[in-house]
């Protein structure tokens, strides 16, 4: 059984919160993530939830508190964004090495300076290397779903890693929909408490996050990488189960429109909705063109995407955020080496757009594909453009 409830993104990844039985919240407000916290501890202050909630001076502290509870064997939720996000940095190599399942909102925002309090992906690409879990939401809908699925995967006994729930700032963030939410009771099925491998205690002493020299610390990082390959199927795994409850369908990506098309465009988050409408209405024009939304980020999902990518002529990359002096987007670079050893010759090219929170609009897209319908059969060759920028 399942309700239709109207909440915006905030709100619906506090629901999820709430319906995971979450033990320890540690966390410092920065906008547009602020209304997560706000609303849980609403929910801790009238009840609703047996939760421990620690206000922090800080985002690095905030994160240092869920390390510690994490290791104590808590389930552990915060959220964060932009320069909050940029302050736990060092935190968030420290969660990841440690194996703490930590679940993580980011309520995706622009970095400084100048200050913008607007939608990019500027804060999370800048720490896409520090060993998380990192999923994309499209829309307030999916950031309650992944929530929910982000605790059953970090905590599988094979993968113990925290989690990034990435949702567009403003535009998902505080966009407000009817959000069809699982029964409590359906919830708690779905997600039973956390199960405990290696945890803090006095009683049974172990040693966590020593001093490590050469001679072993090579060892971890290759753990931690064979970890992070592995969540791949536990993505699969949860989603499955996931889908079963809820009857909506997740997995590492989606496509729409790619069964005979010749131009795709990929990317991440809100603007794919409106990627997948500019490819609808040409299609009813007669364009042969597609779609290819990444709920996965990290791991990569590079078996699936290369499936994905059969039968195409010309792949568009759509990045949200800028490699300063890198030849391509984070996106796109992750791209082209997933491609580097395989047959495919395709065209790419790579779209910068939306910093700052600029909108990108459907004629805007359609103007891009249809770009990328004329070079189609053009050599390949270096293709970067920010669109919607005034020159």
């Amino acid at each position: 059984m399942q309700k239709i409830v109207g909440l915006t993104g905030d709100e619906a990844v506090a629901y999820a919160a709430k319906q995971s039985s979450v033990d320890v919240v540690a966390a410092y407000p920065i906008t547009p993530q602020t209304v997560i916290v706000e609303q849980f501890a609403q929910y801790v202050a009238n009840g609703e939830v047996h939760t421990e909630f620690v206000c922090v001076e800080s985002e690095h502290s905030a994160l240092s508190a869920c390390i510690g509870a994490s290791l104590t064997g808590a389930r552990v939720f915060t959220a964060t964004a932009s320069q909050g996000l940029a302050l736990m940095h060092e935190m968030l190599y420290i969660a990841s090495s440690l194996r703490c399942p930590i679940v993580m909102a980011v309520a995706n925002r622009a970095l400084s300076a100048p200050i913008n309090i607007y939608a990019d992906h500027s804060d999370m690409m800048g720490s896409r290397d520090s060993g998380w879990i990192q999923v994309y939401a499209e829309d307030a809908q999916e950031a309650y779903d992944w929530t929910l699925q982000a605790f059953d995967i970090a905590e599988k006994d094979n993968v113990m890693l925290p989690v990034s729930v990435n949702l567009d700032g403003f535009t998902i963030s505080h966009s407000m929909e009817g959000i069809s939410v699982l029964e409590d009771d359906a919830a708690r099925k779905f997600l039973p408490p956390r199960p405990i491998s290696y945890i803090v205690d006095p009683d049974r002493p172990i040693t966590i996050g020593a001093g490590n020299n050469p001679e072993y610390y090579f060892e971890f990082k290759r753990q931690q990488e064979d970890a992070l390959r592995r969540s791949s199927k536990a993505v699969l795994e949860t989603a499955r189960k996931f889908g079963a409850i809820s009857g909506r369908k997740y997995g590492v990506l989606d496509t729409y429109g790619l069964e005979d098309a010749d131009v795709a465009m990929v990317g991440l988050g809100s603007c794919m909705g409106t990627v997948i409408e500019a490819a609808r209405r040409l299609r009813k024009k007669g364009a042969k063109v597609g779609a290819i939304k990444l709920w996965l980020y990290r791991p990569f999902p590079e078996r699936e995407l290369l499936r994905t990518l059969e039968g195409l002529k010309s792949l568009v990359v759509l990045d949200r955020s800028c490699s300063f002096g890198a030849p391509n987007g984070a996106l796109c670079s992750d791209i082209l080496s997933t491609l580097y050893s395989t047959n495919l010759k395709l065209k790419i090219s790579n779209v910068i757009y939306g910093l700052g929170g600029r909108d990108m609009t459907v004629p805007m897209i359609e103007a891009i594909y249809r770009r990328a319908l004329r070079q189609k059969k053009q050599p390949l060759k270096r293709d970067v453009r920010f669109v919607g920028v005034r020159e």
